[in-house]
């Protein structure tokens, strides 16, 4: 990973990927570091793909999430996030 451009490339079937790294972070009860990020690609509703994976911050190797807990933790970042941003988005539209 680059970390001036916060992006970093995955080689999939011969093919080269760029991915822009949304935030990192640690979690204390899984003794993990995760990494969110997303190729800018949309989904069927027009939605931004986003993709989370463990990951070693010394190596940038990425790993699986491995549990259903797991995704609930990020799962649960992320709507929190997203939440965070519409309240932002109505404070700055005046609504």
């Amino acid at each position: 990973m680059d970390k001036s451009t916060g992006k970093f490339t995955i080689t999939m079937d011969g093919k080269q990927v760029e991915y822009d790294v949304l935030f990192t972070f640690d979690d204390e009860n899984t003794k993990k570091n995760y990494i969110i990020f997303t190729d800018n690609s949309l989904d069927e509703n027009n939605n931004i793909k986003v993709y989370a994976n463990t990951y070693n911050p010394d190596t940038m190797d990425l790993g699986a999430i491995e549990t259903e807990k797991e995704w609930q933790l990020i799962e649960n970042l992320l709507a929190d996030l997203q939440e965070k941003v519409g309240e932002d988005d109505d404070k700055k539209t005046g609504e």
